[in-house]
């Protein structure tokens, strides 16, 4: 019986290789997308994460767990189990080994065989430069992305007028962009980036440099005592992102292992967001088992500068622009009126079962911020400083994960205190739970964070979270949360404290590798501003939406994949009647292994009640190109996605895609505004690799 059960891993096994990596970034893309519900997110770093270890698999055979956890696909548990298995049993001989481990089922060793290797090789920690040139790999990104639907700010205009308006934009509807990188391993990365958004000039104007967006980085990876260093834009992660986190995370997802954050805390920057990274330099040092993390960034932030005219020569900034845009008078006036310090420190201890860290951030501005306050927003960063220290823990003992973060925040006008303590427990293969409370004072500032959350701030939030995965048999699995959230004070839109709750439960049928099945109930109850006619005084309602989504996967055979999905939403609330929304999507992928063209295809249809009934759903593109957007109103979409592979050492994307509205003669609003039904994006992108 032991002979068939190695036999089937083995047949498994050798097709589980030849999946696309595509599955599992998507997979985890959509975690990301579900939970902020944005259209504009650069998931870059995430994806070459993947990427990277894809090609260049992880040899458990001389894994310390780091390479591990920063994967993102392994609790702190089964890692420690392999490492605890290696020590006990010697090196493993064959990958099929890892079906003695205790904490880990069939199901996550398919999950990570693209990712793992077996080898009796030492990883070697010294690098000559003749390696890193022989070894090294070059690549080049060119992307096109035109606007075809003309805009309401894009009408050719007189110059005069423009430039005594801000409806209207300097530069062209195209995206162009470019990127450069050099790479060794996880050893060495150099490279740069540049973007010109939609409205933007290009060679001339505000934008005579060329592109609106420059970044560079110079990024090494070394052994013993130089863990790394980082010169020019770079991103840090520590503890579960209540101080300091520099980059997108997971939160609530159906997989409840999103729930902690699994820091990298330091890593080269190769992103377009022109907000969420550090410019300057960067040192993690290594002694036994301590390690010092130095950085010190210095950058512009666009904002609107005021001059107080009360006293000569002082300036204040009113409000902070994230946007990165530069297209029309006003936002041109606020481009890099800001300048950013920021510098830090973190010390850990590590050995195999704890993890202890402790972190002081210290960031300042030449110009004091000054809001316009109200009574939502008095509690939020005012001044000119700040100063935040924190201190994390990860504890393994056996099959129980225990960790947290402290955070405290100083500025001249308000402290706070942000605590989070969690739990992940698996109790054997079949059956894990996570417990996560979370305590953020209305007073906590700090500007890079990701906490867990269930507003966009890591602030004003106290909360509860529970969840499970059960493996119920070989077929069927299930996955549940529940979290209990409270906001203690005002937020944006809601004029009293409030509360709220999220329900979500995931059957899983997967009785074979070609086809699966999940059905989805989600229920969120948050509170928010009431609509009610003749009341003088506003009073908050309960706003309760229901989500349901039936998934079906299948793949017909090695080339062609099938996933059809419906999505139903409803709204309700006292002050409105109750709003719907479905939507249906059937994707085809054609990807051949002797072809070199690969050929995705979409076609949905959509409707809904409003915008506030919206469905974001993922959507394939071009390598890091990401496209998650809102399907709302009445309509279809469709697009195709072709990849083109050639010489080797190239690779050619184009994608073609629209929307088409029935009962829209208008699309958008302000400068934004299309005048017609149908909305179209095209993107062409060219890859040389060598």
């Amino acid at each position: 019986m032991k002979l068939i059960h190695t036999l089937i891993f083995v047949f498994v096994a050798i097709s589980i290789f030849a999946q696309e990596r595509n599955d599992i970034i998507q997979q985890r893309i959509e975690f990301i997308s579900e939970q902020l519900e944005s259209e504009s997110i650069d998931l870059t770093n995430l994806i070459e994460q993947l990427n990277f270890y894809y090609d260049e698999p992880i040899n458990i055979n001389t894994t310390n767990g780091l390479d591990l956890e920063d994967l993102g696909l392994l609790t702190d548990v089964q890692i420690n189990d392999l490492i605890l298995h290696r020590k006990v049993f010697g090196k493993f001989i064959s990958i099929y080994e890892l079906q003695s481990l205790k904490y880990w089922d069939l199901e996550t060793i398919y999950l990570m065989l693209p990712f793992i290797s077996v080898d009796e090789r030492l990883d070697n920690l010294h690098i000559n430069f003749k390696d890193a040139i022989k070894d090294g790999k070059f690549e080049l990104f060119l992307r096109y992305q035109p606007g075809i639907q003309q805009k309401s700010g894009y009408r050719d205009v007189p110059d005069s007028i423009v430039e005594s308006s801000n409806k209207y934009y300097y530069g062209n509807a195209d995206r162009y962009y470019t990127r450069f990188r050099y790479s060794y391993r996880t050893n060495i990365s150099i490279g740069f980036t540049a973007e010109k958004d939609p409205g933007e000039q290009f060679f001339k104007g505000a934008q005579k440099q060329g592109f609106d967006f420059y970044s560079f980085h110079a990024f090494y990876r070394g052994g013993k005592y130089l863990k790394s260093f980082a010169l020019g834009d770079y991103q840090i992660q520590l503890g579960q992102g209540l101080n300091l986190w520099s980059s997108y995370a997971f939160g609530k997802s159906s997989d409840i292992l999103t729930m902690k954050r699994n820091p990298i805390a330091l890593k080269p920057y190769t992103s377009v967001d022109e907000s969420r990274f550090f410019r300057g330099a960067a040192i993690n040092l290594a002694y036994k088992k301590l390690d010092l993390l130095l950085f010190s960034s210095f950058k512009t932030i666009d904002a609107s500068a005021v001059q107080d005219s009360t006293i000569d020569d002082l300036e204040f900034v009113s409000t902070i622009n994230l946007s990165g845009l530069h297209r029309t008078n006003s936002e041109i006036s606020r481009m890099d009126n800001l300048k950013e310090f920021i510098s830090g420190a973190s010390l850990n201890y590590r050995n195999e079962y704890v993890k202890i860290g402790v972190q002081g951030i210290y960031q300042t501005y030449d110009k004091p911020l000054n809001l316009n306050l109200r009574p939502y927003n008095q509690f939020y960063f005012n001044g000119q400083s700040l100063l935040s220290l924190s201190s994390n823990y990860n504890i393994v003992y056996k099959n129980i994960n225990l960790f947290g973060e402290v955070s405290y925040s100083l500025n001249e006008s308000h402290s706070g205190l942000a605590m989070l303590h969690g739990a992940l427990v698996s109790i054997d293969t079949r059956l894990s739970l996570g417990l996560l409370f979370r305590d953020y004072d209305e007073r906590y500032q700090t500007f890079y964070n990701a906490g867990f959350s269930e507003g966009s701030r890591t602030q004003n939030e106290n909360g509860l979270y529970a969840g499970l995965k059960f493996k119920v048999n070989k077929s069927w699995s299930i996955n549940a949360y529940t979290d209990i959230f409270e906001f203690p004070w005002l937020k944006y839109g809601v004029d009293a404290p409030s509360k709220g709750h999220e329900f979500l439960i995931q059957p899983i049928y997967k009785p074979s590798r070609d086809f699966q099945i999940y059905m989805r109930f989600r229920q969120q109850l948050r509170q928010r501003n009431g609509n009610f006619e003749d009341e003088v005084i506003t009073r908050i309602e309960d706003v309760v939406q229901r989500n349901y989504r039936l998934n079906i996967s299948k793949k017909i055979d090695k080339y062609i994949s099938l996933k059809s999905r419906v999505e139903v939403v409803n709204i309700t609330r006292d002050s409105r009647e109750k709003e719907n929304g479905i939507l249906f999507t059937q994707d085809i992928s054609f990807k051949p292994k002797s072809f070199p063209v690969d050929l995705t295809l979409r076609y949905a249809l959509f409707d809904t009640d409003s915008y506030d009934t919206r469905i974001y759903t993922y959507e394939n593109n071009a390598l890091y190109v990401f496209s998650i957007p809102a399907y709302y109103y009445q309509g279809s979409r469709a697009y195709v996605l072709m990849r083109y592979s050639f010489l080797r050492s190239a690779d050619l994307w184009i994608r073609y895609g629209f929307f088409l509205y029935n009962n829209r003669n208008e699309i958008g609003s302000g400068s934004e505004l299309i005048s017609g039904n149908k909305r179209t994006d095209l993107t062409v992108q060219l890859r040389i690799s060598f």
